[in-house]
């Protein structure tokens, strides 16, 4: 597909006046989705964003046809606070921005799994909507000796996700009861502090609108973590890891010693690994998320992904799959064979637009 018309497209992604003065096509980590509109004719002019210019982007944005939108929840400090109203004034005045805000609230926060806990990726999944219904209930499913991974509303890089576990089993959790926990991530290791100490630590979670997701530990988490790239309702490619951020230390090793991530694999959607899952996923799990989460196909993410891990086998002996979280904010870097799909479908979203 080559562009019939002068489409203008933006690249938003962070960066502070030095960045914005000095960006072009090739000097940033989104260089090959830029290429990939320039392979098609289409010039994918960079916006660089801080909040202290948020004016001057809006401006530019006002100018294009759509933006690409590549901004973490959590940001150098910053939250998307200012920028999501922005993107949605744009939006508004005719603009189409991938990913939207509103979509980006219904799936790209942790209590998605919540919301699609009965769908064919759930699990054992519970939600707190305050630091006390945390403290009233949390003890009860940790009686049961089991580890639990909690998980703050939004954010990313493994930031408020937590693998927690009673130190002894058997005992009745009370605030002064000992945990091993671990966070998430990247550089974390395991410590050994009290149940009080920790719903210390998780009381800013619940700062404004915040929440954690309560969610079972996978055991097959060792045997590693499949990502599912998408590009509105298809699958574009994939990434395996296995060593991920929760990964146990070897058989008779301290807790500290549990390794630190690997790298992530890529791959492309033909993966014959993983075609089970992809037909699983376009056929049955996206279009009921949805219709769960009253979803049109055309408010679906350009690019985002679903994080798998492997759950219990099933009666067929067939791994099943079981849903980790889903990013829509800033997905990179993501497969290659993702970025030329990306452009082809943000051409057409804009001619579909224009009809």
């Amino acid at each position: 597909m080559h562009a019939t018309r002068n489409e203008r497209i933006a690249i938003l992604y962070p960066g502070d006046r030095t960045v914005r003065i000095n960006a072009t096509p090739d000097n940033n980590r989104l260089a090959l989705i830029f290429k990939s509109f320039a392979d098609l004719g289409v010039y994918a002019e960079p916006a660089v964003y801080h909040d202290e210019f948020c004016g001057e982007v809006r401006q530019q944005l006002l100018q294009v046809d759509a933006v690409l939108v590549w901004h973490n929840p959590i940001q150098d400090g910053r939250d998307r606070s200012i920028l999501d109203p922005m993107l949605r004034d744009v939006s508004a005045a005719g603009v189409m921005v991938g990913t939207h805000p509103d979509t980006i609230m219904k799936i790209g926060t942790k209590e998605v799994l919540y919301q699609t806990r009965d769908m064919g990726w759930g699990s054992d999944i519970h939600l707190y909507r305050s630091l006390d219904q945390m403290c009233a209930e949390l003890p009860g499913r940790l009686a049961t000796g089991e580890p639990r991974v909690l998980k703050q509303y939004r954010g990313n890089g493994g930031r408020g996700v937590w693998w927690i576990a009673l130190a002894q089993k058997g005992v009745r959790p009370n605030p002064e009861t000992m945990l091993r926990v671990r966070q998430a991530k990247k550089g974390s290791v395991e410590e050994t502090i009290t149940l009080e100490a920790f719903f210390q630590r998780c009381e800013p979670y619940f700062a404004g609108a915040g929440r954690v997701i309560d969610q079972a530990y996978q055991a097959r988490l060792p045997e590693g973590m499949v990502r599912c790239y998408l590009v509105a309702n298809k699958v574009a490619g994939f990434g395996h890891q296995a060593v991920n951020a929760l990964y146990p230390a070897p058989p008779g090793a301290p807790p500290t010693e549990a390794p630190q991530p690997g790298p992530r694999l890529y791959h492309p959607p033909t993966m014959p690994e993983f075609q089970r899952l992809k037909r699983i996923l376009e056929e049955d799990w996206i279009p009921a998320m949805q219709r769960k989460l009253d979803l049109d196909t055309t408010t679906l993410p350009i690019l985002w992904d679903c994080d798998f891990l492997l759950g219990p086998k099933d009666e067929k002996d067939e791994d099943t799959y079981v849903l980790c979280e889903i990013n829509a904010s800033s997905i990179a870097p993501f497969p290659e064979s993702a970025a030329p799909v990306v452009a082809r479908a943000t051409l057409a979203a804009i001619a579909q637009r224009m009809t």
